[in-house]
């Protein structure tokens, strides 16, 4: 009997709602204790981004047998930002919508401060504020899966590198564990 490869998309999406936990766990750490939303201290969330990634393509690989090829990785590591986009977008838009609705109202009163301060007219003040107003959640949500998307790829990439292992024809013939793809 012949065993079936693991999926690589059933471990991409549970790290991803590990990333997405993860990150909501940080967003109100960051409220609770106060720190502003423009500080640098905003670039800790994607350190569990890239480490839940490399987590992603690490057990991949370890499900495999300890063998992985550069396109196996690559692709566990970019369903994992897929997903984690996605979930991440969700959680955005149910955040700054519902959940803590002052934290887009204080974004778009700094939004509105560095606008006049660049010497912009009323009207055009006005105008910029309406549009993000009636569609900022939406953009900050569709913003969020196509940074992760496009992080993502790049991080997949380094890690497939890192991760890489294909079996040797000695590795082949020594082997029992011959992997098919299940007939779709």
């Amino acid at each position: 009997m012949e065993n079936v490869k693991p999926s690589s998309t059933n471990l991409a999406f549970k790290w991803a709602i590990i990333n997405v936990l993860t990150s909501i766990v940080i967003t109100y750490a960051f409220q609770f204790l106060n720190i502003d939303q423009n500080s640098p201290a905003r670039y800790l969330a994607f350190i569990p981004f890239i480490v839940f990634l490399l987590m992603a393509q690490k057990e991949y690989r370890d499900q495999l047998g300890g063998f992985l090829t550069y396109g196996e990785g690559f692709m566990g590591g970019f369903l994992f930002s897929i997903f984690a986009g996605l979930l991440g977008a969700i959680f955005i838009y149910v955040y700054l919508t519902f959940l803590s609705p002052q934290v887009f109202e204080q974004s778009l009163a700094d939004a509105q401060t560095k606008m006049e301060s660049k010497g912009l007219s009323s009207e055009q003040v006005d105008s910029a504020m309406a549009i993000t107003k009636k569609y900022g959640t939406l953009f900050g949500a569709i913003g969020a899966v196509i940074g992760s998307i496009f992080i993502g790829a790049i991080i997949a990439l380094i890690g497939a590198a890192i991760f890489k292992k294909e079996r040797s024809i000695l590795d082949i013939e020594q082997s029992s564990d011959n992997y098919t793809d299940p007939v779709v």
